[in-house]
This record gives C-alpha cells, structure tokens and sequence, in this order.
C-alpha cells in the first residue's frame, strides 16, 4: 500500500518535480522482498518449495515420509 501510494506521487506530473523525486528516493528505499508477492511457500524441513501443503507446512514427499511413521496425527492412508 505504501508503495503504490508513492509510485502514485512518483507517476503525477500535476506535481512539482521536486515531489516527484522525494517519492522515487523513498520508493528505491523499501525492500524488493517487503512486497508479499515474492514470498514462497517453503517445506519447514527440507526447504523444498513445490509440492507444498498448506495445511500440513511441508512438502508432499516428506508428508507421505512422515505420514508413513505415523507422525501426523489423523493423518490415514486412503482404502477404498
């Protein structure tokens, strides 16, 4: 929000320049890994990010490695 607040100063040539940069200044300040959009998903053991169940904080091979241990509680292999 504080970014696009000021990318909006950055971008409003009805302003003085001056305002203008002050904004750009301010905006190469704020961390590119600040923004939500670049944050993954990781397994909690192995750091593994595909195949990531958000339910359980890990990945799929180490759900079924545990699973298969009986460490998760609830979890059961499905019979049919």
């Amino acid at each position: 929000a504080k970014y696009e607040k000021l990318k909006a100063i950055a971008n409003d040539e009805s302003l003085d320049e001056s305002e203008r940069l002050i904004a750009r200044l301010k905006m190469a300040e704020i961390p590119r890994n600040a923004n939500p959009t670049r944050v993954r998903n990781r397994c909690a053991t192995t750091g593994r990010p595909r195949g990531y169940y958000r339910k359980f904080g890990i990945n799929r091979i180490e759900l079924r490695n545990l699973g298969n241990k009986g460490l998760i509680p609830g979890l059961t292999k499905s019979s049919w």
